[in-house]
């Protein structure tokens, strides 16, 4: 199962690995939609003899990752079979449902969605750009060799809050130049927001979305770790926090407006739980590789190194929950180092995504997550909230003597 690769072939050829560089060797935990005389979303496990509904032991992921020792409750949970993994995979990338089988959706359920923005210091300077630019994407060309001149290109060795951040921060502000994105970047309280209502968020093969009123934006491929009820990080998937640079540049006020929106918020494929072939220390040295394909026969690649992040993933998860409890857990962002600059169209425009754009995040532990990217207005419409939730478990029997 180790070589296991379910390929997606579209247009000029695009292959996606969904499961990990190590298969089924790892505990992978997800949700479906689970067809049947009743269909619904159910809590599975991949195993090699196939996919397993969980529901009847956890109904939940919420309830899952609140376990003892998820990863011993994953193991110990018979579940029933729903369908070979294959068949899953398959069935859940773009173009390939078929409504008989089970598909991916984003794997958590009842948990907040939480970001935390800027947490490389090496990226902060395009977040710079964006400010001074206002969100004009033509000035940045120039705006960026003007920062660079000034703060210089690498600001990785500078440790938030420390006395070196500090007296930076002294020398910008008397050259003018202070950034609210240097103060979350260098100083010492994280930018932790809330990035999707619950339920909200897309899984693989879905479509994503973009603001049809957005001229430049970009996506954002990033670690996200899954965190429990008693704020202990207990696995980890990928995402995309769509970022619409020109909104967010406009003014900080407007994050709302350019992160949250219907479709914006990708995870997947799968939650790899932590157990004694993964955790934490993998999780700080993890590549993540972006691919995007554009219909019009443009290609970026991109990475973001977990390597280079300015503030330990512990870190950012403590000051979430400095002042403020997650009684069904969280899932948390832990930013990227990706910040396109090349060109797509017109010289000095930069990257901006285009209506079909297919986009790949990929990381050797956690899988392969893909989605296509259309308008926020015209993606389906997010119409499972927790009432239908709740009110779908109910139908199917799960609630009679489990907890959410």
């Amino acid at each position: 199962m180790n070589n296991m690769t379910t390929v997606r072939m579209t247009g000029e050829g695009t292959r996606v690995q969904v499961l990990p560089d190590d298969g089924l060797q790892g505990t992978l935990v997800g949700r479906v939609w689970a067809p049947g005389s009743i269909p619904g979303p159910a809590v599975v496990v991949l195993r090699t003899e196939g996919v397993f509904d969980l529901s009847e032991s956890y109904p939940t992921m919420s309830t899952l990752l609140d376990a003892e020792q998820p990863e011993k409750a994953v193991h110990g949970a018979r579940g029933h079979r729903l369908c070979s993994v294959e068949e899953l995979i398959h069935n859940s990338l773009p173009g390939e449902r078929n409504a008989k089988l089970p598909w991916l959706l984003a794997p958590c359920d009842l948990q907040v969605v939480k970001a935390a923005g800027v947490t490389f210091a090496a990226s902060l300077i395009e977040r710079v750009i964006e400010e001074q630019a206002r969100g004009d994407a033509s000035r940045a060309q120039g705006l960026r060799s003007q920062v660079i001149g000034l703060i210089g290109e690498n600001l990785a060795e500078i440790r938030p809050g420390s006395p070196e951040a500090q007296a930076l921060k002294a020398l910008l502000q008397e050259k003018g130049l202070w950034s609210q994105y240097l103060e979350v970047g260098i100083g010492p309280d994280a930018e932790v927001f809330t990035k999707a209502p619950v339920l909200a968020s897309v899984g693989c093969g879905e479509d994503i979305g973009i603001r049809a009123d957005s001229a430049w934006n970009n996506p954002e491929p990033e670690v996200v770790l899954a965190v429990n009820s008693r704020g202990q990080i207990v696995g980890a998937t990928l995402g995309n926090d769509v970022n619409l640079r020109d909104i967010e540049g406009r003014s900080a006020l407007l994050l709302g407006k350019a992160k949250d929106n219907n479709a914006s918020c990708a995870l997947g494929p799968f939650i790899r739980l932590f157990d004694a072939g993964f955790g934490l220390d993998q999780v700080r040295s993890e590549t993540v590789h972006l691919r995007v394909v554009g219909v019009d026969g443009f290609e970026l690649r991109g990475i973001n190194t977990m390597g280079s992040i300015s503030r330990d993933p512990t870190d950012i998860v403590a000051q979430t929950l400095a002042a403020h409890q997650y009684p069904d857990g969280f899932m948390l962002f832990l930013g990227t180092l990706f910040a396109p600059i090349e060109d797509r169209d017109e010289p000095g425009s930069g990257f901006t995504h285009k209506l079909g754009d297919l986009v790949t995040i990929q990381s050797a532990w956690l899988g392969g997550l893909q989605n296509c990217v259309t308008h926020s207005e015209t993606a389906a419409p997010w119409r499972f909230g927790l009432r239908a939730f709740i009110n779908n478990l109910s139908q199917r029997g799960l609630l009679r003597d489990a907890a959410l």
